[in-house]
């Protein structure tokens, strides 16, 4: 059983993540640079910009997979700093670009997550799982069988096996051919919509943020330089 964060969603004006003064800085250079934004109940939010803007390191700050230098995050309105790590982890779950598999079984996998806070699935569960992400019957398959496409959706599978309330996407489609991307975006699109997670989403794709996200945040040099509605960002920045 998870430990109890204090942690309940709500209704209210209480923003479900919101950063204040974001930084983190690394050999006297500012990768993610005071910035400061909030984040809806079940928004999506997608972060764009120029390779080395800082988007990753700003989404790798708001679980803690990276510390900040200054400021901080409130979760559900509570500062995450209040939070054990690996519980953090659990409600705010992230997929990679590259997804990384433990060597074994999608079996072995999807079990890893949970039973690091003492709760073992049942097999219908975990099928369940599979069939989210369309890969039914893929328990027993060894993941060194698997395609890039299928290596992705078991990758969201496990994350999505700690219950998460909010999913961060690093770029979660960008190493994908074309026709897989389009697959696996159109699936994580309906799985956000079907569990109402909060998310946000950093791509380098300005048509995927138009399609996957109502407002946007364009980052450079580690800077928040905008944000507002995806059609109006998009527009000014192609300008």
């Amino acid at each position: 059983m998870s430990m109890d964060t204090g942690l309940d969603q709500q209704t209210s004006s209480t923003a479900a993540l919101r950063t204040e003064n974001l930084t983190r800085i690394v050999d006297d250079k500012r990768l993610v640079d005071g910035v400061s934004v909030e984040i809806g109940w079940g928004e999506t939010l997608a972060v764009v910009g120029p390779s080395g803007a800082g988007k990753s390191s700003f989404l790798r700050l708001l679980n803690r997979l990276d510390e900040p230098s200054s400021g901080t995050v409130y979760l559900e309105g509570r500062d995450y700093r209040d939070i054990p790590p690996r519980e953090l982890r659990r409600i705010v779950g992230m997929v990679m670009q590259q997804p990384f598999l433990f060597p074994g079984t999608v079996e072995e996998n999807l079990r890893f997550g949970p039973r690091q806070r003492g709760e073992d699935l049942e097999r219908e569960q975990l099928e369940a799982l599979l069939e989210k992400v369309n890969l039914p019957g893929y328990l027993e398959r060894d993941v060194s069988r698997l395609s890039g496409g299928e290596a992705q959706r078991v990758s969201l599978a496990r994350t999505l096996a700690n219950r998460p309330r909010i999913l961060l996407l690093d770029e979660p489609t960008s190493a994908l051919d074309e026709e897989s991307r389009r697959d696996v975006e159109e699936l994580i699109a309906q799985i956000i919509d079907l569990e109402k997670l909060t998310c946000v989403i950093v791509t380098h794709d300005m048509k995927q943020a138009e399609r996957m996200s109502k407002r946007v945040m364009v980052m450079e040099k580690g800077k928040k330089v905008r944000i507002g509605p995806v059609e109006e960002v998009l527009a000014s920045s192609q300008r």
